[in-house]
């Protein structure tokens, strides 16, 4: 396809960079990103350095490598990233990335995350109150307001609200690393990462959902990145990749300094329920009456940008491939859902999401990895129908394995349990899906390049043949 003009033909400023560069990071970081690094530094411990290198991989390098995966195969959104299986594939994974990182889980947990953490210490609320409700109401209200005018989404998440989630958070750092509750390295971690610190780093990372919400967030950077003239793909692609470089590397900072903080906390306290308990133990341990405050403002801050992100790239996309129902007909609509689901309580989004994201991330990361390196097979559907096709049976397994003990430890459960066991290497660290996946690689490069083989070997017989 050959390139167009660009309106705006000139390089773009290191300010614009810096714009899209924070928007990049102002959709990613959300409500995962400060409650699940913290709580991985308390059960990691003094094995915190290893594990962080595997959440590293799966929250900073995958996010990374999906806007890359946007950026080469010129896509703008994650339905493109399927195409290669087929319009219907496509189709279906696009509205279940969009549903898991959107109203069924991801959507829903940028509100009761500030709520539960920020909020709810402040006002000695508990349960399911008045007051939960309206906090949503109002939070998805704002997210609905600014996500109205699609102009809007770079401007306020890029300029406004960034900036002021930066300043709080690193004022929590420099607190840290003054009066440090204690030595890292010193404190014991729990079982599972003593023995596997790196592997339950990585399966950490699928909490933050950032690997799916790069391939659904493209729609919105490429918007972005067109409005400020960059109209034409391969110089679209490349202001992307470099933004998307510079945020990720930013959040990957962040992810060290929280998953230490973690593991510092363990010499004042206990390893607390979930991150968000952590976060909050550290805040009033630093800031007392006033680090609730802090924390409502920051949680608040932090999960509306990723809120605003969510929802504009759902009806973004929808309002794309269903065409009858109008983009703010689907921002509606999301905003709605998701201020339902969040009635249901963090806890339980978490545990209804660990199925879902056992299921769907080996499918993300080998879709991103076949667009990464796409351009060296021609983006062959036979590969990546190979690669995805043995992929599918270690995935659905996960997610049997995912679920509450209900299903699980069911005579069912437990009979997929053995054979996952014993036929798949890695399954005890939940990495089945990965030799399946090698495997489907190697046939679908070897048909990939033998094809002209076999094709010139049968022309050269049908030609004697004719002789």
């Amino acid at each position: 396809m050959k390139d167009l003009q660009d309106l705006n033909p000139k390089p773009l400023t290191k300010k614009e960079y810096f714009v899209v560069s924070s928007m990049l990071f102002g959709l990613f970081f959300g409500a995962g990103n400060l409650i699940f690094p913290i709580h991985l530094g308390q059960l990691a411990g003094s094995h915190w350095v290893l594990a962080t290198v595997g959440f590293l991989v799966t929250a900073v390098l995958l996010p990374l490598l999906s806007v890359l995966a946007v950026s080469v195969t010129r896509s703008e959104g994650v339905y493109d990233i399927g195409v290669p299986l087929g319009s219907i594939f496509a189709l279906i994974f696009m509205v279940m990335i969009h549903l898991t990182i959107g109203p069924l889980f991801g959507t829903p947990r940028t509100a009761t995350v500030p709520f539960t953490v920020g909020v709810q210490p402040c006002c000695r609320l508990h349960g399911p109150t008045l007051g939960c409700l309206f906090f949503q109401f109002f939070f998805f209200g704002a997210a609905f307001l600014v996500s109205y005018h699609q102009s809007n989404v770079m401007n306020s998440v890029g300029k406004l609200l960034n900036p002021l989630f930066l300043l709080l958070l690193f004022s929590v750092f420099l607190m840290g690393f003054v009066h440090p509750m204690g030595a890292a390295s010193h404190q014991s971690a729990t079982a599972a990462y003593q023995h596997a610190g790196f592997f339950n780093g990585f399966l950490q990372g699928y909490n933050t959902m950032d690997a799916l919400a790069g391939l659904a967030f493209g729609v919105t950077v490429v918007t972005a990145v067109r409005q400020l003239g960059k109209t034409r793909p391969s110089s679209n692609a490349k202001v992307t990749a470099k933004a998307g470089l510079f945020a990720t590397s930013m959040i990957g900072f962040i992810y060290v300094v929280l998953i230490w903080l973690g593991a510092t906390t363990l010499a004042n306290y206990k390893v607390s329920v979930d991150g968000g308990v952590a976060f909050n133990q550290l805040v009033t341990y630093y800031l007392g009456g006033v680090g609730h405050a802090l924390l409502a403002t920051l949680i608040t801050v932090t999960c509306l940008t990723t809120a605003v992100g969510l929802v504009a790239a759902f009806a973004q996309d929808f309002h794309k491939h269903f065409p009858k129902v109008s983009y703010h007909t689907w921002l509606a609509l999301t905003c709605f859902a998701s201020f339902f689901t969040a009635n249901f309580g963090l806890d339980q989004i978490i545990l209804w999401s660990t199925p879902m994201l056992m299921f769907l991330y080996p499918f993300a990361m080998v879709l991103i990895l076949l667009s990464v390196f796409s351009p060296l097979f021609n983006r062959d559907p036979l590969v990546y129908a190979f690669v995805v096709g043995f992929t599918t049976v270690p995935a659905l397994l996960d997610m049997v394995a995912a679920f509450p003990p209900v299903v699980s430890q069911s005579s069912f459960g437990q009979a997929l349990g053995a054979f996952q066991h014993s036929v798949l290497p890695f399954a005890n660290l939940g990495m089945d899906w990965v030799a399946p996946a090698l495997v489907g690689m190697v046939l679908g490069l070897g048909l990939h390049f033998l094809r002209p083989v076999f094709a010139r070997s049968g022309e050269a017989s049908s030609e004697h043949v004719s002789k």
